[in-house]
């Protein structure tokens, strides 16, 4: 999409988080390319519409982007944003992933109804609530007293239920409810040594159409998250998991703090991404520099459906570039195997 285009449609699900992280796309468009007509293209997907079930059993995460697909084909919409950690692992090759915005707080927290400050005075005849089995499966190492349940529904939603009484917790991402305001919710954060968030978590995945130009966003996207999206998509993949699987990755630059949360983590932006449509060298005015030379850890979970063992373990690398994160994953998940197969 070039600068001077006279429209661009962004598409988006139509709840307050996925408007709200849109209009961080949006903000940046009209700040720096004025000269713009920037619209909001929302609706509600098949995922967003059946919440009676667990998403492993309707089809998982790929029905969170079916509609929005079908938007940017018929060019009712002209990019669609994503949360990444809900992006399924095949991405249609007509439709590729053109960025990643900069990664919010990665990590899961603890939510507990209000007026109780620790899950200590918590009911725990009520189940806690979460939204996947790789937060179940973690969780329940951590409170082996407590009861898990599945809970469907955007935040505002969940957070109603847990205070009428239905839950007397949950486990929700961090990135959603800072981005929503509702930091004063969180009760607790797990470290990433706790809890290993799923992967692409509190990053932005930014969905075009193959072919078109889109060097207008060209100093909005963030090259560690490229690095760090590939990085924990290749571990999911190289150990055969689909989105519902119970898998977890998280990588992080030396420059974090010992929960895995990287200073850079935010609101700032980089360059580009791998499997772009147009790509820059970083030059806007968002941009980072290119990370030569940087360690990363990567943390991975993968549970053993066969067996029903847990397995986790982290390596450190070098990581200055999309394939060399990818070789981070690979060789994560083949120690993990190699373990698991031992």
């Amino acid at each position: 999409m070039e600068k001077d285009g006279k429209q661009l449609i962004i598409g988006s699900r139509d709840s307050l988080l996925a408007v709200r992280q849109s209009g961080i796309v949006l903000d940046y468009l009209r700040m720096a390319h004025p000269e713009m007509c920037c619209q909001l293209l929302t609706m509600k997907t098949t995922g967003d519409r059946i919440l009676e079930k667990r998403l492993d059993e309707i089809g998982g995460k790929g029905l969170f982007v079916k509609e929005l697909d079908i938007a940017l084909r018929d060019g009712r919409s002209d990019l669609s944003v994503h949360s990444l950690k809900d992006m399924p692992a095949e991405i249609p090759e007509d439709l590729p992933v053109i960025g990643f915005s900069g990664r919010e707080d990665p990590r899961d927290v603890l939510v507990l109804p209000e007026g109780i400050s620790d899950i200590s005075q918590a009911d725990l005849t009520k189940p806690v609530g979460t939204s996947s089995r790789r937060r179940t499966l973690q969780a329940q190492e951590l409170f082996p007293r407590a009861r898990f349940e599945s809970v469907r529904g955007n935040v505002q939603t969940r957070l109603r239920k847990l205070d009428e009484g239905q839950y007397c917790a949950l486990i929700l991402a961090a990135a959603g409810l800072r981005r929503l305001g509702l930091d004063k919710r969180i009760s607790r954060v797990f470290s990433v040594e706790e809890i290993i968030p799923s992967a692409g978590q509190g990053i932005l995945a930014l969905q075009g159409r193959r072919g078109v130009d889109y060097s207008c966003l060209d100093g909005f996207f963030n090259e560690r998250s490229a690095i760090a999206a590939a990085t924990e998509r290749a571990f999911v993949g190289a150990l055969g998991g689909g989105c519902t699987s119970p898998i977890a990755a998280h990588a992080a630059f030396m420059d974090a703090d010992d929960s895995g949360t990287n200073a850079w983590q935010g609101n700032k932006n980089g360059s580009c991404s791998d499997a772009v449509s147009h790509c820059s060298s970083g030059s806007g005015p968002h941009a980072e520099s290119r990370p030569e030379g940087e360690m990363m850890t990567l943390w991975g979970f993968y549970y053993d459906e066969l067996t029903c063992r847990s397995y986790r373990k982290k390596i450190t690398v070098r990581a200055a570039s999309v394939e060399e994160g990818r070789a981070a994953g690979r060789e994560l998940a083949a120690a993990v195997l190699a373990e698991a197969e031992g």
